[in-house]
């Protein structure tokens, strides 16, 4: 039986409708990976389990932060019928926010990068979003300072501000942590989820932690500042989120994008899984937990499917 919820708010949820788009987020599937456990050679007694978040609407996890910050927005009054709602995004997020917020009648206005997938941007803009193109050398840091600076001159914008907007890992906390811990009977040992914006791992492990304190949490980001692992910081040298707590983890693991990319194919040629550069990254970091467990149920985030990254060039391997 699921503990008391004791981080949020005690107010009632936005109305959601039946059989609405907004009701098919989240409930996504945990699969396990035996294939990859085998090849990996897991200890018998070890499971590897993954969230299959592309069953989302949009396609990726970012479905359950943009409808919780869009909900709660409603909620205060912040977000009214006929408002544009702007946010930087590298792309899964302004996704999401495209549509689910198209269907609740608001315009998006989004700074990205770029050099973002030409997928993403083509999704974006099928959609209909208004898009801001930053300086791909600036990254992800560089549309959240774009997306500051429209904030600033136009206060008629809904400003999202998913980096620091509690909304975002608390959609994680009511959700993807007890859909986690419904799916393995409670049996999860450990965690293991990427860091963009920190809002899945930190609600996730924030709500985890209250079910089973001995839950063992690891947060995962790439090994350097110049990477390949869209949708993901290295914190130590990027705009810190303000949701981002450096206490939470129990443990912090850097991956290589060549590491990831490499997994990518895996997943596809062993596994059917045919997953984003930050889902194949995930379950680099888990295998690395893993190996070294005699026993024990690892769950990690697959944020979306390799759908938007095809124009990458390392498929071709």
């Amino acid at each position: 039986m699921l503990s008391t919820i004791s981080y949020l708010p005690q107010t009632a949820p936005a109305e959601i409708l039946p059989n609405s788009l907004e009701a098919q987020v989240g409930n996504t599937p945990l699969i396990q990976l035996r294939n990859i456990a085998v090849a990996y050679d897991l200890a018998p007694a070890v499971q590897l389990y993954a969230k299959a978040e592309w069953f989302n609407p949009s396609g990726s996890v970012k479905d359950r932060a943009a409808l919780n910050i869009i909900l709660t927005a409603e909620r205060e009054g912040l977000l009214k019928p006929g408002m544009t709602l702007l946010d930087s995004t590298s792309g899964n997020m302004g996704i999401a926010y495209a549509l689910l917020g198209g269907a609740r009648g608001y315009h998006v206005k989004l700074t990205l990068p770029a050099n973002a997938s030409p997928e993403r941007i083509a999704i974006l803009r099928a959609y209909g979003a208004e898009l801001i193109l930053t300086d791909p050398l600036e990254g992800s840091d560089g549309a959240i300072v774009e997306a500051r600076r429209l904030a600033a001159a136009d206060p008629t914008l809904y400003y999202a501000n998913q980096y620091n907007n509690e909304a975002s890992w608390q959609a994680h906390y009511r959700t993807t942590a007890n859909e986690i811990w419904a799916q393995t009977d409670g049996r999860v040992t450990h965690f293991v989820a990427g860091l963009g914006t920190s809002g899945t791992f930190t609600g996730t492990t924030r709500r985890l932690k209250e079910l089973n304190p001995a839950v063992h949490c690891i947060s995962m980001q790439p090994d350097s500042p110049f990477n390949g692992l869209e949708g993901l910081k290295h914190m130590v040298t990027a705009l810190k989120p303000g949701i981002y707590d450096e206490e939470l983890a129990d443990e912090d693991t850097a991956v290589k994008t060549e590491d990831a990319y490499e997994m990518a194919r895996t997943l596809a040629r062993r596994e059917g899984l045919f997953v984003g550069i930050s889902a194949a990254a995930a379950v680099v970091a888990s295998l690395q937990i893993a190996r070294a467990l005699d026993k024990g149920v690892v769950v990690t985030i697959l944020p979306d499917s390799g759908m938007k990254y095809l124009s990458e060039q390392f498929w071709k391997k």
